[in-house]
C-alpha cells in the first residue's frame, strides 16, 4: 500500500486550486532551475535510475527512451510530444491530471524537453476533452506569464515553448506515429518503423513521444531522488501508478497506488469491492480494453505490475481495471470490444483492415451460438495471424481480448453452440 507522503498527484480529485498558486503550494515549480542544472545527462540518468517505465501502455524505460535522442542538435530542431489522446476504453487517468494538476505536466514538459535538447513541446490532447483543454491552456498561459516557460524558462537560460494541439477523436492517433501524422495535419495513419521518432519524428526531426503520466512524474522523481521512486513497488516495476477502476464495483474510482499491489487489494481497498462480494466476480480486464481478460481464479492472487500480468498472459497497459461480475455476458462484452477495434482501424494494413471485421462478425455469431465448434479454433488462429503482422499495435489490441476469452472462457463459447444446436434439433423434430 502506498503511504500518503509518497503520493505524487496530491490534487487528483480537484479538491484544491488547479492554478499556479495552488500548484506552487503543493510543491510544483519549486527549485526547477536547480533541477535543470543537473544537466541533460544527469536528468536522463536519474530517470533511468528511478526505474520509471512508460505509463502509456508499453512500459518501455522512460530514461532509456529519452537517451535515444541525438546528443548534439544538428540542422533539425528536437521536439517533445506529449500523448494526451487517452482513447483507450476504461482509461481516465490523464484526463484528471490535466484537469486538476496541469502544472505537474507542464513542469515535466520543461524538464523532459531540456533533457532531450528540445525547445518546443506539443501536447496532443483528445478532441473530446473540452474542459481539460481549457484548463490546460489556462495553466500554459499562467506559466508563460510567470516566466516558467517561454524565453529563459525559470531563468535557466533555456527557451522552451509549449503548444496545445487538439485532435479530432480517433483512437489510432493514440499510437505515437499516427499521432505525429495527425499533428502534421495529415490523416492519422501509423508510420513504418524504422526510422523511429528519435531519428525522424515530427516534421522529420528528432522527436520523443511520451504519455502524460510519464512526463508528469518526472519533476517529483528529480526532487525526491531516483532512489525514493525506485524504493516503491517491485524490482523492474517501480514507483507509483494511477489505476482507473470501473465496472461492477461499489465505488468506481481513480487512485494512485504502488506498483505491484495485488488486484484484489486494489479493488477491495479503493473501489469498495466487487458488487455482490468478491465471490460474485467473473473476470477483470486489468489494463484497458486492449489487454486479455483474466478469470477470477487468476484475479485472486495476481499483482498489478508489468511483469506479473505478463506472466499470466495479460498486461498492465494503461492500468484501467474493468471489473465484470457474474451478471456479465462475457462473450457479448468481448464482441463489443471487437466492434470497437474494427471501427477504429485506420485500414492501412490488410491483416487489421480485413481481420478486425472478420473477427467481429464471428464474435457476433458466437454470442448467439450460431457457429460450429471448429470455428473457435479458426477464430483463435486468425487472431494470431493479425497479432504482430501490422504496422502498429492496433492489430494486437483487437486480437488480445478475443485470445483471452478463448483461453479462459472456451467452455462458455461451446455451451452456447451446443444449446443452439440442441434447440435447432428440437425445433426440427
Amino acid at each position: 500500500m502506498l503511504r500518503d507522503e509518497d503520493r505524487i498527484f496530491t490534487n487528483l480529485y480537484g479538491q484544491e486550486d488547479s492554478g499556479l498558486a495552488g500548484a506552487r503550494k503543493r510543491g510544483d515549480w519549486q527549485n526547477t532551475k536547480t533541477l535543470l542544472e543537473m544537466g541533460r545527462d544527469g536528468i536522463i540518468q536519474a530517470i533511468k535510475d528511478s526505474g520509471l517505465r512508460g505509463r502509456g501502455g508499453a512500459g518501455f524505460g522512460a530514461g532509456l527512451k529519452w537517451s535515444f535522442m541525438p546528443k548534439e542538435v544538428g540542422a533539425k530542431p528536437h521536439y517533445l510530444v506529449v500523448n494526451a489522446d487517452e482513447s483507450e476504453p476504461g482509461t481516465c487517468k490523464d484526463r484528471d491530471i490535466m484537469r486538476n494538476d496541469p502544472h505537474k505536466l507542464l513542469e515535466g514538459c520543461l524538464i523532459a524537453g531540456f533533457a532531450m535538447a528540445a525547445h518546443a513541446c506539443y501536447i496532443y490532447i483528445r478532441g473530446e476533452f473540452i474542459r481539460e483543454a481549457e484548463r490546460l491552456q489556462a495553466a500554459i498561459d499562467e506559466a508563460y506569464e510567470a516566466g516558467l516557460i517561454g524565453k529563459n524558462a525559470c531563468k535557466s537560460g533555456w527557451d522552451f515553448d509549449i503548444y496545445l494541439h487538439r485532435g479530432a477523436g480517433a483512437y489510432i492517433c493514440g499510437e505515437e506515429t499516427g499521432l505525429l501524422e495527425s499533428l502534421e495535419g495529415k490523416k492519422g495513419q501509423p508510420r513504418l518503423k524504422p526510422p523511429f521518432p528519435a531519428n525522424a519524428g515530427l516534421y522529420g526531426c528528432p522527436t520523443t513521444v511520451n504519455n502524460v503520466e510519464t512526463i508528469a512524474v518526472a519533476p517529483e522523481i528529480l526532487r525526491r531522488g531516483p532512489e525514493w521512486f525506485a524504493g516503491i513497488g517491485r524490482e523492474n516495476n517501480t514507483g507509483t501508478k494511477l489505476f482507473c477502476i470501473s465496472g461492477h464495483v461499489n465505488e468506481p474510482c481513480l487512485v494512485e497506488e504502488a506498483m505491484g499491489i495485488s488486484l484484489r487489494d486494489l479493488i477491495e481497498t479503493h473501489a469498495g469491492g466487487v458488487r455482490g462480494g468478491w465471490d460474485n466476480l467473473l473476470a477483470v480486464i486489468p489494463g484497458g480494453s486492449s489487454v486479455p481478460v483474466l478469470p477470477k481464479s487468476i484475479c485472486d492472487t495476481v499483482l498489478m505490475d508489468f511483469d506479473s500480468l505478463k506472466e499470466v498472459k495479460s498486461g498492465l497497459g494503461t492500468a484501467a481495471v474493468i471489473v465484470m461480475d457474474k451478471s456479465t455476458d462475457i462473450v457479448k462484452a468481448i464482441a463489443r470490444l471487437a466492434k470497437f477495434y474494427m471501427h477504429e482501424s485506420c485500414g492501412q494494413c490488410t491483416p487489421c483492415r480485413e481481420g478486425t471485421g472478420w473477427m467481429w462478425r464471428v464474435m457476433e455469431r458466437l454470442v448467439k451460438g450460431e457457429a460450429q465448434i471448429n470455428e473457435i479454433d479458426m477464430l483463435e488462429e486468425v487472431t494470431y495471424e493479425v497479432e504482430g503482422h501490422t504496422i502498429c499495435a492496433l492489430g494486437d489490441a483487437a486480437a488480445w481480448p478475443i485470445q483471452g476469452l478463448i483461453r479462459h472462457f472456451r467452455p462458455e463459447l461451446e455451451r452456447r453452440i451446443h444449446e443452439r444446436q440442441v434447440g435447432g434439433d428440437t425445433e426440427a423434430a
